[in-house]
């Protein structure tokens, strides 16, 4: 086992609670700390109840552990965070100065910061490339821009270990998704083996960028695990799994569910989606630590509805 001392906020959420185990697994269960705003954990000796706006709290659970690196997961997501911009704001950024502040005045080794393809707007059309315009049309969005400078900032002035990767939609089997505008991907999978119709709130021909859950940790690991010298973006990495629509992922699911039927009805959440890229370029990353994604769409929906039956204890027939 490793010698890290791990700190995770936002163990409850849909990261979050994944990451925690796959760490655990890495490290050890005593050098991974969970924490979120209430007991969630089947380990609740390695858990602090934490709300991440309260930095002198977060600061006594740093040097209470002896923390060596923490994993900030904490935030209000795209679609939920546009019901109360300045709310979002307040949260996504105080939680991540709190984080900054903590890690900086604690000796903290590095930091995982993780942004979202959220940070791009109107003017990446199709494929987003790692250096370009960052315009979000989304709260989230320009917080998690902000977040990005925020992180090189502390790099170039004290120094700090910061990481960051721009995860696109994550698709899981073992958590929910917690309000943002790809969840569609997730709530689909669960319709679908439930024999349930799926309403979605995206157009049929809607294309995203997406990434299996499995993909997501490796490639956080990875970025984490990288000697400092091979990082070259201080903001956040582009990070790519897949890119599909609607209708392609409903024809996947429909090669092992034959009667599965789908309807649409685009709402508020359909402007967000228009506004952020169809592909992502992730060449840096590919370079800098060997990313490479290990799941197509047809490989991560045959695995969802495998461990999506268990979870619902349905026999296929």
């Amino acid at each position: 086992m490793k010698s890290e001392r791990i700190l995770v906020i936002g163990a409850n959420g849909q990261i979050g609670s994944v990451l925690v185990e796959y760490l655990r697994g890495i490290y050890g269960d005593n050098q991974v700390i969970a924490s979120d705003l209430r007991v969630n954990s089947e380990k609740p000796d390695y858990f602090e109840v934490l709300d991440a706006t309260d930095g002198r709290a977060l600061s006594v659970i740093v040097k209470r552990h002896s923390i060596t690196q923490i994993y900030h997961l904490a935030a209000i997501l795209s679609a939920k965070g546009e019901q109360d911009p300045l709310n979002t704001w307040q949260i996504n950024m105080q939680t991540y100065f709190n984080v900054l502040e903590a890690g900086r005045e604690n000796g903290v080794k590095k930091i995982f910061y993780p942004s979202s393809i959220a940070v791009f707007g109107a003017h990446v059309q199709d494929t987003a490339d790692q250096f370009s315009y960052l315009d979000p049309s989304t709260v989230y969005g320009i917080s998690k821009a902000a977040g990005e400078n925020w992180s090189n900032y502390y790099f170039s002035r004290y120094g700090m270990d910061i990481r960051s990767l721009r995860y696109p939609g994550i698709i899981s089997y073992q958590s929910m998704p917690g309000g943002g505008t790809t969840d569609y991907a997730v709530d689909i999978y669960h319709k679908a083996v439930k024999g349930e119709l799926f309403e979605c709130f995206l157009e049929e021909d809607t294309t995203l960028p997406m990434i299996y859950m499995s993909d997501a940790l490796d490639a956080t690991v990875r970025l984490m695990e990288a000697p400092a010298e091979k990082i070259s973006v201080r903001t956040g990495y582009n990070l790519a799994g897949m890119s599909f629509s609607p209708k392609e992922i409903f024809e996947s699911i429909r090669k092992i569910i034959p009667g599965f039927e789908i309807s649409y009805k685009p709402d508020y959440r359909q402007a967000i989606a228009e506004s952020w890229p169809k592909h992502i370029n992730d060449s840096e990353a590919r370079a800098d630590w060997g990313w490479r994604p290990a799941y197509s769409l047809d490989k991560m929906t045959e695995e969802m509805i495998l461990e999506l039956r268990k979870k619902y204890e349905i026999v296929r027939s």
